[in-house]
C-alpha cells in the first residue's frame, strides 16, 4: 500500500491594481479584468492550492476607487481571481490600511461573500488569532500565514493593531506553533524587502531564517516588485525550507521591464506516513509571466514563452530565475 501522497501548491506575486489598469477594465456595468488575465488561466487552476498576494484592498466603489499611493480597487478583481483558479489570497502588505479599517472590512466582507479564503488582515481580534488551514482531499492539510513589514506609516486605530499582521517574531512564533499543530504543512507569506532590488536584504534573510528555525515548510515573498532568488534555507534542526524571496508583480500597471516580470511558482508537498517529517516541499518549478501594454493601456498578463524576443532579453540578465536554484524546473 502506498502511504505517500502529494499535493501541488502554486503561488503568484503582487496583484497591484493601478488606476490605469482598472480604467482599462471598465465596462458599461462595472469592471472586468478577465480579458487581461485569461491567457494564464490554464496554468493557475490545475494546482491543489493556488495562492495570490492581493496587495490592493478591494474596498469597492463605495469608498471611491483610487490608485497609487493610496489604493482602493474594484471588487470585481476578486471575482476574476476566483475564476482564474485562485484559492487563497494573502492580505498583509504595506497598502492594507490605505483606506483605513473600513477598507479592510469592505474587502473581507466581499472575500467572504464569494467564499474566497484569505489571511493577513482581519476584522476582529478573534479572527486574527485563528490560523487559516486549507484542508485537501489528499489528507494533507496546509496552514497559510501572512505578514507585512509595515503599512506605509499608517497606524491602525488604538486597540485595533490586530487588523493587519506585522512581521513581529513573538506573534509569528506563536502563530507558527499553532499552525504546526493544526496542519501537516505550513506556508508563510511575507511582504518585505527593498523595492526594485533584485536580491534579498539582510532583513529579509533574517526573517526567512527565523521561519526556517521554526520549521516552516515554505516561504512566499513579495513587495520588491521584481523577482528575487529562490533557495532552500536550512533551519537550526537541519530542516530544509523552500523559499522565494520575491515573486515580483503578477498583475500591475508598472512599466519598467523587470517590474513587468512575475511568475507562477509551483511545488509539491510530499507526505510520507512513515517519515518523522510531516511534509517536504519538493519539485520546485517556475513559469515566467509578463505584463504587456500599449501606451499605458491594453494590459495583459501572458506567459513569457509567447514573447521569444523578450524571453531572450530576460535570459541574458543576471536575474534570470533558472540561475538561482539547481533543482528548479524552468517551464517554457
Amino acid at each position: 500500500m502506498d502511504i505517500r501522497s502529494t499535493i501541488s501548491i502554486s503561488a503568484i506575486g503582487d496583484v497591484l491594481i493601478h488606476t490605469r489598469v482598472y480604467r482599462d477594465a471598465k465596462t458599461t456595468n462595472g469592471y472586468n479584468f478577465m480579458p487581461m488575465l485569461d491567457e494564464v488561466e490554464p496554468y493557475l487552476d490545475s494546482s491543489t492550492i493556488t495562492i495570490a498576494n492581493q496587495e490592493t484592498m478591494i474596498g469597492g466603489e463605495e469608498l471611491g476607487l483610487s490608485g497609487y499611493p493610496a489604493f482602493n480597487s474594484p471588487t470585481e478583481i476578486a471575482d476574476n481571481l476566483k475564476t482564474l483558479g485562485i484559492d487563497v489570497v494573502t492580505l498583509a502588505n504595506n497598502h492594507s490600511l490605505d483606506q483605513g479599517v473600513k477598507g479592510i472590512e469592505n474587502a473581507i466582507n466581499y472575500w467572504d461573500e464569494i467564499e474566497m479564503k484569505h489571511t493577513g488582515a482581519f476584522k476582529t481580534k478573534d479572527q486574527s488569532e485563528e490560523v487559516l488551514v486549507y484542508k485537501t482531499e489528499k489528507n494533507i492539510d496546509v496552514a497559510i500565514l501572512s505578514y507585512t513589514y509595515g503599512t506605509n506609516g499608517i497606524s491602525a486605530p488604538a486597540g485595533k493593531d490586530y487588523v493587519v499582521n506585522r512581521i513581529e517574531f513573538k506573534k509569528m512564533a506563536k502563530d507558527i506553533e499553532k499552525a504546526k499543530e493544526l496542519a501537516d504543512g505550513v506556508i508563510v507569506s511575507l511582504h518585505f524587502g527593498q523595492q526594485y532590488e533584485p536580491y534579498p536584504s539582510a532583513f529579509q534573510k533574517e526573517v526567512v531564517q527565523f521561519c526556517a528555525d521554526h520549521e516552516v515548510d515554505a516561504v512566499l515573498g513579495h513587495h520588491p516588485h521584481v523577482l528575487q532568488p529562490l533557495e532552500y534555507v536550512e533551519g537550526e534542526k537541519g530542516n530544509k525550507m523552500l523559499t522565494v524571496y520575491s515573486l515580483g508583480n503578477f498583475f500591475s500597471g508598472q512599466e519598467d521591464f523587470q517590474r513587468r516580470i512575475g511568475g507562477i511558482f509551483t511545488f509539491d508537498f510530499l507526505k510520507d506516513e512513515e517519515s518523522d517529517d510531516t511534509v517536504k516541499a519538493i519539485d520546485p518549478r517556475f513559469q515566467i509571466t509578463y505584463v504587456t501594454s500599449q501606451d499605458q493601456h491594453d494590459y495583459k498578463v501572458v506567459p513569457m514563452a509567447e514573447l521569444p524576443e523578450l524571453m531572450k532579453e530576460y535570459k541574458a540578465t543576471k536575474q534570470h530565475v533558472s540561475q538561482w536554484l539547481p533543482e528548479l524546473s524552468f517551464i517554457e
